[in-house]
């Protein structure tokens, strides 16, 4: 074993490794950018080297820096993680020329596998099974367009030196091929600078499943079972799991037999995935599986597979690039239970997914989580949690969003699927977003617990399982509840705050109240009696004081702030605060606009009215002032932190 490490990457997968290797004894040494000074990661290791700026380029992606790096610290080896330079053949020479270890795939390996119609042509040779398509060199339109037809529709157009789903075009008609092989050309030069593509026959009901795959310098291969990550968004992963729900025993064993095969084609050492695509339509058969592509790395995703075989995989790494042998043959390796695993990410999936970025002001994960009224599980739940950021740091504009990885382990895939859910429950952040909620809808979903899955499940299922980012009524209610606890002694006393009886023609009057939420102020039908609304929420809601009037309240992995609203807020709603740009705090429509350009507005004075989620928002002037800007008409639709208006400070006004 290596006495030193230096590990090559950052975050989540910087700690994994670190892990590890001190429970090995091995010295464990970080780089990082400026931007990642403070990171946990950095802390954690033994020894830390700055080696620019915070763009990935100018960083983490210098080959240069890193083996400088390495020298100055006295490594005696380079582990990759993932992503970065970990599938760069270039650099896995260049460490070993140093006379480092490489902790990763050969550079044969990497070049063999990096080309996607060489590397299927491999595989054919050795036997494994690939998609029906089209690998030739001659890339003229008129050949492709003969090919693609030959193979029917629809077909997939992949960028030969493609990955992450670019350079990729789905056609279901010949008269719209041309067009989309113009564009899967152009993007794959812009993205890879290689606009030569391959063709296949798309699967309708495709399942990606992929086997991991371990190789040893003394020639020695074995696999570790199959994983299952169909649960994908625009070609990423979102959940996976181990193993992969119908998949019968002698399907599995034809499955990882083509894997095995397909690492020992290319004399593979290290770690390594085999992906497969698979028609789903009639359950999984081993004649409906083909060879999609091989990652020559560790994946994100290799927990599913530790948490099943109670092996670590980076300790398995570290080994084999040391010269060791395989620390298992293949009947020495075992699978127990279930795995899953969900990818908590900064992004909005009410916006869209756009990444959401800042410092994490809440921060919990749950390590452990006790599911309520349940006796099978009362001692608690282990989620374990893989984690590249704690409680008080930032999530950067500069790398990938993802905070942390959930990962739960049971005895059946029902209670797996129950864990997760219940876990990503459990997730508290603020004020940055996050698809906690989302991943709550997905791994409860009826058809996922079904194991009714593939790759378009949830485009299919997009309207049930992304949340609209309107608070539930229990929410707002105990919100209500809470607050006014805090301004009255009696929910229902009379008062300013305490305007609850609305007045509707022929009906009965019914107990309401304001809350602030988003930029607005809403009215919120409250149950008769306050302790109904108590019970309602019960273990459901956490709550997070982010100030003496805000309340942050989270609720099944999505968060809200709330407040009562103030003499500042007006009669009809709250504006921007502290400055006079007013945003749109959701997506909906202008139904109104009270004010013109240029007119005088006071403090508190509606500007325009904004209807979303089947609710009227009014947004007020922040301050005594001039409308300087109406960015939006009535009757238009507007996105959620649009700019709507503008309200300039009076010279007699300003501070």
């Amino acid at each position: 074993m290596m006495e030193s490490l230096l590990i090559a990457n950052r975050g989540e997968i910087a700690r994994r490794i670190l892990r590890t290797a001190k429970r090995l004894g091995v010295r464990g040494i970080a780089v990082y950018s400026e931007a990642d000074a403070e990171a946990p990661f950095v802390k954690e290791a033994d020894e830390a080297v700055l080696i620019g700026p915070a763009p990935a380029r100018e960083s983490y992606l210098v080959q240069a820096k890193i083996l400088e790096a390495a020298r100055k610290t006295g490594a005696q080896a380079i582990h990759p993680g993932y992503g970065f330079l970990s599938e760069n053949a270039e650099f896995a020479e260049a460490v070993q020329k140093a006379g480092l270890i490489w902790v990763g795939a050969p550079p044969s390996s990497i070049r063999a596998m990096g080309l996607k119609d060489a590397a299927k042509r491999l595989m054919q040779e050795a036997g494994v099974p690939v998609t029906p398509g089209y690998l030739g060199e001659d890339q003229s339109e008129a050949r492709l367009a003969a090919e693609a037809a030959a193979i029917g529709w629809p077909i997939l157009i992949k960028a030969v030196a493609g990955g992450g789903g670019k350079g990729m075009r789905r056609v279901d008609r010949a008269e719209d091929f041309l067009g989309a092989l113009t564009s899967c050309r152009r993007e794959a030069a812009a993205s890879f600078g290689d606009d030569r593509v391959l063709l296949e026959k798309y699967i309708l009901n495709p399942r990606h499943i992929e086997v991991q795959v371990f190789g040893d310098q003394q020639g020695g291969a074995v696999h570790l079972f199959e994983r299952d990550c169909s649960l994908q968004r625009r070609h990423q992963k979102v959940i996976e799991e181990a193993p992969a729900p119908g998949m019968d025993p002698a399907t599995r064993e034809a499955l990882c037999a083509a894997a095995v095969r397909a690492a020992k084609a290319v004399d593979y050492v290290g770690a390594g995935t085999i992906e497969f695509i698979a028609d789903g339509s009639e359950g999984l058969r081993a004649d409906r599986i083909w060879f999609m592509e091989m990652n020559t790395r560790l994946q994100v995703e290799h927990p599913v597979t530790e948490e099943i075989t109670g092996e670590d995989l980076v300790e398995w790494q570290l080994r084999v690039a040391c010269g060791e042998p395989l620390p298992k043959t293949q009947d020495q390796i075992t699978m127990k239970g279930w795995a899953m695993e969900a990818r908590l990410y900064a992004e909005n999936p009410a916006a869209g997914f756009l990444p959401s970025t800042g410092r994490l002001e809440r921060l919990h994960l749950p390590s452990w989580f006790y599911p309520p009224d349940d006796e099978k599980m009362r001692f608690g739940v282990h989620c374990r949690v893989d984690a590249g950021v704690e409680e008080g740091g930032e999530v950067s504009p500069y790398y990938d969003p993802m905070i942390a990885k959930l990962i739960v382990h049971a005895d059946t895939r029902e209670e797996a699927a129950r864990n997760l859910a219940m876990g990503c429950a459990q997730v508290q952040v603020w004020p940055v977003k996050t698809n906690a909620g989302f991943l709550v809808r997905a791994a409860s979903d009826p058809d996922f617990i079904a194991g009714r899955i593939d790759t378009g499940f949830i485009e299919r299922h997009a309207e049930r399982l992304v949340p609209d980012g309107e608070p539930p009524l229990v929410v707002m209610q105990t919100a209500v509840l809470d607050l006014t606890r805090e301004k009255s002694r009696n929910l229902w006393s009379p008062g300013p705050w305490d305007r609850l009886q609305g007045f509707r023609l022929n009906a009965d009057s019914a107990p309401r109240a304001e809350i602030w939420i988003a930029g607005g102020v809403r009215w919120v039908d409250l149950e008769a009696d306050p302790q109904k609304i108590a019970s309602g929420a019960q273990l459901s809601l956490n709550w997070f004081f982010s100030g003496e009037e805000d309340r942050v309240v989270f609720y099944h992995g999505e968060a809200w702030a709330f407040r009562a609203p103030t003499a500042d807020d007006g009669a009809e709603g709250a504006g921007a605060e502290g400055g006079g740009e007013i945003f749109a705090p959701m997506p909906g429509l202008v139904v109104s606009v009270e004010v013109a350009e240029g007119e005088k507005v006071a403090k508190g004075q509606k500007l325009l009215t904004l209807t979303a989620m089947k609710m009227e928002h009014a947004l007020a002037a922040p301050f005594d002032g001039t409308v300087t800007r109406l960015a939006v008409k009535a009757g238009d639709q507007v996105t959620e932190s649009a700019l709507l208006a503008a309200v300039g400070r009076d010279e007699e006004g300003a501070a």
